[in-house]
């Protein structure tokens, strides 16, 4: 029985960042909580104590339960019964032993219930759930909309609804219908005030993970004669109430122990979060940021998986007398794998650290007025995890399914068989480039912080700090990769045609990914030597990646868009 967080010393390394220190002092207020709670941390090392020993339960618990459910669970998976949805018993066992580990409600207050974690080691927590089995993670990672409450209820719902969360109830957000997919301005579930304040809510929701959750999060039209976002506001509906029923549970490629459900809305009871009006514009935007996250996490969860049954299977499986391994064709394969999970991981726990600190900072302000410089802080952190969100979400997403296809690869005929988990994890793997925002949307989100600066900024910041003589070689040629990248960036922002811009944002946002990897795995190999053969792999596949988007803006006219569009 393996534990996936010990056997895998990459997470403790990004555990151990530096800036985990000041996001530990924040979250925890300078440790002000152990004079009210006996298991509060009363310091920094006691608070990484505290994070290791739960990552430890969760990866005990991926490593044994929900490991070897997964192949059942893909197997058998939920099913509607009577209008209500019956988890397969995999799915059962798991989020029961969940709820007594107390895995649940891991980032919420001690007040309410929760573990009061940063985002970060919730993030790592992810990342091994998603490892053991990806469809599960929809399920316990949705505790996360329990964010959403927290942020934007009012005290009385966040008092009867967080709690019920860190004691182990499952959550939904329900934003989908079937005329409204990514274009979330044209949902049309009708929500109709009642004199007593509560509100009714009537129609239909399409594609939604754990759709018979116990509490949901639920995006409608308040305002009557409104056709865009201005008229949706966000509002909690209590599973316990009544009014929903389960009409299909849809069958899905992969992740098939997460049911994605179509719901029937009849006259169900519900009450406004927050303020209308703002469902879209403010509460799902939010939510989103928080999903995305998560399917980055996913993302690298699935990768690790990947590479790992990929790597087993390379050492075992013997051809022409010797192990494949010792192939250069499945060698190569394996390196490249192995630096595209570890570039995603580490954008991944930069973005996390970043969101952490933003995050803290808007939390004291709901306490005290934040000072000038905690505000700027707070405004400069909270930029930089909006435009690296996108980021590791697109080509997070992207490297998992390369990665999945690889390890299919690697395995040869065997792989397309069910007797190997890389078939399944393969099938897993492509709905992440696609839900909470395909890749092409998180393009769009991103491409405003190539165009204002953000990214060249933080490669600036990356370059500027001290690194072994042994990594200047890399990062002297990173040098070289930001020129070609400003010089695509001055070429297409020169040029005022919409189509054209838009036809070279995949670009110009993969080679400031590249860039910014590329400079996190060397700071990682600063840390840590460990670092040193990924960051030479990757830094190699950037420069590679990044000539060849510079070389076709360079040579490429507005004129030339007609070859791509359609007759």
């Amino acid at each position: 029985m393996s534990n996936f967080y010990t056997d895998n010393p990459d997470l403790k390394h990004h555990l151990g960042h530096p800036l985990m220190e000041k996001i530990s002092a924040l979250k925890e207020r300078n440790y002000t909580d152990a004079d009210k709670y006996d298991y509060a941390p009363v310091d920094f090392d006691d608070a990484m104590d505290s994070y290791e020993k739960v990552l430890e339960i969760v990866g005990e618990l991926c490593g044994s339960t929900i490991s070897d459910n997964a192949e059942s669970v893909d197997h058998d998976g939920p099913r509607v019964v009577g209008g209500r949805v019956q988890y397969a018993a995999g799915t059962q066992q798991n989020l029961e032993a969940c709820r007594k580990a107390g895995l649940m409600g891991m980032a919420m207050p001690r007040r309410l219930g929760g573990l009061n974690f940063p985002i970060t080691p919730y993030i790592m927590a992810a990342d091994i759930v998603s490892r053991a089995d990806a469809g599960f993670e929809n399920l316990w990672g949705l505790q996360d909309c329990a964010e959403t409450i927290y942020e934007f209820a009012n005290d009385d719902q966040r008092e009867r609804f967080i709690p019920r969360v860190c004691n182990g109830e499952t959550m939904s957000m329900d934003l989908t219908e079937p005329d409204a997919g990514s274009d979330l301005q044209s949902v049309m579930l009708k929500a109709t005030e009642q004199p007593d304040g509560t509100w009714r809510l009537n129609g239909v929701k399409r594609f939604i993970t754990n759709g018979d959750s116990d509490i949901h999060l639920v995006l409608a039209r308040s305002e009557d004669g409104t056709k865009d976002g201005r008229g949706l506001s966000m509002f909690i509906y209590d599973k316990r109430d009544g009014g929903v029923t389960v009409r299909r549970i849809e069958n899905k490629m992969g992740i098939k122990g997460s049911p994605t459900c179509e719901l029937v809305f009849k006259n169900a009871k519900a009450e406004l979060c927050g303020s209308r009006r703002l469902g879209l514009i403010k509460y799902v935007m939010a939510l989103m940021n928080g999903a995305r996250l998560g399917i980055a996490a996913q993302s690298v969860g699935i990768s690790e998986r990947a590479y790992r049954e990929a790597l087993a299977y390379a050492h075992d499986r013997r051809q022409f007398g010797k192990a494949i391994i010792e192939m250069p064709a499945v060698y190569e394969m394996l390196a490249v794998m192995k630096a595209k999970l570890d570039a995603s991981r580490t954008l991944l726990y930069e973005t996390a650290r970043f969101v952490d600190i933003y995050k803290i900072y808007e939390d004291i302000a709901r306490e005290r007025s934040l000072t000038p410089d905690e505000r700027a802080e707070m405004k400069h952190y909270s930029k930089l995890a909006d435009a690296l969100t996108p980021l590791v979400k697109g080509m997070g997403s992207e490297y998992c399914n390369q990665n999945a296809y690889d390890s299919i690869q690697i395995h040869g005929g065997s792989g397309f068989m069910k007797d190997y988990a890389c078939e399944r994890v393969y099938r897993d793997a492509r709905i992440t480039s696609i839900y909470e925002g395909t890749t092409q949307l998180q393009v769009v989100a991103a491409i405003r912080h190539v165009t204002t600066g953000t990214y060249i900024n933080l490669m600036r910041h990356y370059k500027a700090q001290p690194c072994k003589n042994e990594l200047k070689p890399m990062r002297d040629m990173l040098t070289s990769l930001v020129g070609l990248y400003e010089e695509a960036v001055t070429t297409v922002t020169s040029i005022k045609d919409a189509a054209y811009n838009d036809f070279m944002a995949r670009r110009l946002v993969e080679m400031a990914g590249c860039i910014i990897m590329s400079y996190l795995l060397i700071e990682d190999a600063n840390r840590n030597d460990k670092f040193t053969k990924s960051a030479e792999v990757y830094t190699k596949m950037a420069q590679a990646e990044v000539t060849k988007h510079s070389n076709f803006i360079r040579n490429f006219t507005p004129e030339q868009l007609a070859f791509y569009k359609p007759e």
